[in-house]
């Protein structure tokens, strides 16, 4: 017998409003925390890949492998649900998934 070894990747595209910063510094003590806390909660890997110059704006990937497609993108839809919910000074603007394989 066959066996098919079958699986997922998910990625995440979050796009976060940072309104109350003006700073670098400031920018990364607000994304640095939430990344960890993304790895933490919810085992996936997580970076910060956009808008690395921009005060006030955040881009944050989030990577997931799951068994199914559905699974890898309920996992994402969750972990972009806890984002818009966890801090106000990290407004979630937008989010994007796409399924690989």
């Amino acid at each position: 017998m066959n066996n098919v070894l079958t699986m997922a990747v998910g990625l995440l595209t979050l796009e976060l409003y940072l309104p109350m910063n003006d700073s670098l510094k400031g920018k990364h003590s607000i994304i640095k925390p939430v990344i960890a806390r993304l790895r933490r909660d919810f085992n996936i890997s997580a970076c910060e890949a956009g808008a690395l110059d921009e005060y006030s704006r955040a881009v944050v990937e989030v990577a997931c492998v799951s068994q199914t497609s559905a699974l890898a993108h309920r996992h994402l839809q969750q972990v972009a649900k806890m984002v818009e919910t966890w801090r106000l000074d990290a407004q979630l603007i937008d989010y994007q998934i796409e399924i690989l394989g």
